[in-house]
């Protein structure tokens, strides 16, 4: 077990380094596709002219991008200059565009200019530092060039044609779709990044080159597995899960956060078999139709996808239906899977069991990990600053962080919150570091010195409370006992369910939390047959629902302003507008 561990936590760090030599650039990426998808001769606007600049741009901007930031990345500025020199040999010797070159050339350029500083930096006498950082730098680098101009650039040009060749055998015999069974499980297990960027992106880009278009940009992207999973879940899943799905969709589909449905699958291991079947349709789908991307689609939302689509009305529909193609099995095997589990959901259970497991993984590796806030020794005295960290450092961290942000805001804190790669981590003292329990284990080997805290879903986990809680020294059993006799005196007891004409979810600054709740709270009615509109306003426009036939729903921090705007209303006041079991006992009592 500790080996197949090891080996996962190895996997992620190469596929993370691999994919964050191309994230940084994925904006380059992204315009060479657009111009690709104009301005070349079967584009939607040929111009020659501007058609120039494909060719340069793929054989010499995207690689130079990519070897610049690999070495930045081991050695800062220093290491940047010379894995740049490095990598253009590797440009400048073959025909090909040199991205794998790059990915190897950028991070050894730095290496050597690194290992060199360390060994002789003290030995250089005063008066002759920047003579010989100049020169190591230009030498090594030039040493380096010649390097790659001669073997690695032929060497690494060779591979590339034969993997091309083997991904369009794969392609042409119908086999591509084989590679889902692979695929689906290593994105859960957060090489989604590494995957599409590390892998996809460079070999999808080299075939556009080639013939205009690429299914290499469909086979981690398409967000028709994650789709079936979460609509197999609002309509025949239990609990909190069910509840926030709808938001969840939205996120995924639309934003394309894929990361979100990840937590979804991992509650019931049987649903691998359904992200699988679906990848697997997907794929399968587009290859039948021939569908492929101008250019890497990131992040991976059905509008990023469609927008990069090539010219035409057909190619942008057969790539809507491997989508949805993917998305119809991944729903039907989920479906199958939670109507024959007959298990009743317990949510505590199964975080304390992620817990324990994590923990158990930890210790087996010699580290201390917090999955626990009321475990872990921090408070507002000694941690100045927060920081979410994910595979990328993008998309679920980023949410997770301004959800936390805004609770310690509302907790008169002034301890900023942000969020970063695991990668770009730097170990200091006086830090809490929040990441998903499957990557805990490399952010606490990048930081040993820091706090750390693991949770089993950025967007939706209580564990924001009890850190807020523990940082401003309330007792998290007050807080939650608090919180509990609030929201069941509100449900229970003051509100009048039998005389409600519209509901209304009431934010401060929050309006993302409230349109995913709105979202939440109408499909449910929907599902129920209530026929009761739902809507959102900011604390400011309360004022004209202040009457008795509205309910309003709010956070227990925006519980009295909104309560202030609106006296005369009917509220609901929930520690999640997104998550919450309020919603279904609300519509539970509506049907007696």
């Amino acid at each position: 077990m500790e080996q197949k561990s090891s080996l996962k936590v190895r996997v992620q760090k190469l596929g993370t380094a691999l994919s964050n030599m191309v994230m940084p650039n994925i904006g380059a990426f992204i315009a060479w596709g657009v111009l690709t998808a104009l301005f070349i001769p079967t584009g939607w606007l040929p111009n020659k002219q501007f058609a120039m600049a494909v060719g340069p741009m793929i054989s010499y901007l995207l690689p130079t991008l990519i070897g610049y930031t690999g070495g930045h990345a081991v050695y800062g500025q220093r290491g940047a200059v010379v894995g740049v020199i490095a990598t253009f040999g590797a440009i400048a010797g073959t025909s090909s565009p040199m991205f794998i070159g790059a990915m190897v050339m950028g991070p050894l350029g730095a290496w050597c200019i690194k290992t060199f500083d360390r060994r002789y930096q003290e030995k250089i006498r005063p008066g002759f530092e920047m003579l010989v950082n100049n020169f190591s730098a230009g030498l090594i680098g030039f040493a380096l060039l010649l390097l790659s101009f001669k073997i690695i650039g032929p060497i690494v040009a060779t591979l590339t044609e034969t993997i091309g060749k083997g991904v369009q055998a794969l392609v042409d015999m119908h086999l591509l779709p084989l590679a889902n069974i692979l695929i689906e499980p290593a994105k859960i297990l957060f090489l989604n990044n590494a995957l599409n960027h590390g892998i996809f992106t460079p070999l999808g880009t080299e075939q556009v080159l080639k013939v205009g278009k690429s299914v290499l940009f469909l086979l981690e992207a398409n967000p028709g597995p994650g789709l079936g999973i979460l609509v197999a879940y609002a309509l025949f899943g239990k609990g909190s899960a069910k509840a926030s799905s709808w938001g969840a969709m939205i996120i995924h589909f639309f934003g394309g956060i894929h990361e979100i449905y990840f937590p979804y699958v991992m509650m019931k291991p049987a649903l691998f078999l359904a992200v699988i079947g679906g990848g697997v349709t997907g794929t399968f789908t587009n290859v039948l139709l021939g569908s492929g991307l101008t250019g890497a689609a990131s992040p991976g939302s059905i509008i990023a996808i469609e927008l990069m689509a090539p010219k035409g009305l057909w190619p942008h529909v057969n790539v809507l239906l491997g989508v949805l193609a993917g998305a119809a099995i991944s729903f039907l095997i989920a479906s199958l899977i939670l109507k024959a589990d007959k298990s009743v959901e317990d949510e505590s259970a199964l975080e304390q069991a992620q817990i324990a497991s994590q923990a158990a993984k930890a210790q087996s590796k010699g580290q201390l990990i917090a999955t626990d806030s009321k475990e872990a020794d921090f408070s507002a005295d000694t941690i100045e600053h927060i920081i979410f960290a994910c595979d990328a450092g993008m998309g679920s961290s980023a949410m997770g962080a301004s959800i936390l942000r805004d609770k310690v805001k509302k907790a008169g804190l002034t301890i900023p919150v942000s969020n970063k790669a695991i990668s770009n981590l730097t170990d200091v003292t006086n830090t809490l570091i929040v990441t998903q329990q499957e990557l805990a284990a490399r952010a606490a080997q990048k930081t040993p010195r820091a706090v750390h805290i693991s949770v089993d879903n950025f967007l939706a986990t209580p564990k924001y409370d009890e850190i807020v809680a523990q940082l401003s020294a309330t007792p998290i059993a007050n807080q939650e006992q608090k919180a509990s006799k609030t929201a069941k005196e509100q449900t229970e007891t003051v509100i009048d369910l039998d005389y409600i004409d519209e509901v209304v979810f009431a934010y401060d600054k929050g309006q993302g939390s409230a349109t995913m709740g709105q979202a939440t709270l109408a499909a449910i009615f929907k599902h129920q047959q209530i026929d009761i509109p739902v809507s959102k306003a900011t604390n400011g426009e309360l004022q004209r629902f202040d009457a008795k036939n509205i309910l309003i729903i709010t956070t227990i921090a925006n519980q009295s302003l909104a309560q202030s705007m609106a006296p005369n209303a009917q509220f609901l006041v929930v520690d999640s507008l997104v998550t919450t079991a309020e919603y279904d006992k609300m519509v539970a009592r509506m049907h007696k």
